[in-house]
């Protein structure tokens, strides 16, 4: 689970980080990253009803959120990503979940 200090929780974090980020698109997930100038690192995730039921969808979050934590480290300090799950999320494990992120986010400018 990732800090409350570092998940994104207003629309208008969303909507920034979403027009002005870099974006680093993959079959099952698209990122968007605003490399930061300092302060803490956020993350939000966005996924959609095309991904499945609310189960399906709740479990794609865990992966992201999860698999994200791992990566926090990676990223500049205080980066904002958002991390937009597509509908073939739903059928992608955990690996390939992890390849699509870390190629998004090496695209996005989060190497």
């Amino acid at each position: 689970m990732l800090a409350r200090a570092q998940r994104m929780r207003t629309g208008e974090d969303f909507r920034h980080t979403i027009r002005r980020g870099a974006k680093g698109v993959q079959p099952t997930l698209v990122t968007h990253v605003v490399p930061g100038a300092g302060g803490q690192t956020s993350v939000g995730f966005v996924v959609s009803k095309a991904v499945g039921s609310a189960v399906d969808r709740n479990r794609v979050k865990r992966q992201l959120r999860h698999l994200m934590r791992e990566r926090l480290d990676r990223l500049p300090e205080g980066s904002r990503v958002v991390v937009r799950a597509l509908p073939a999320a739903t059928d992608a494990g955990s690996a390939t979940l992890a390849e699509h992120l870390d190629a998004a986010l090496a695209r996005g400018g989060a190497s």
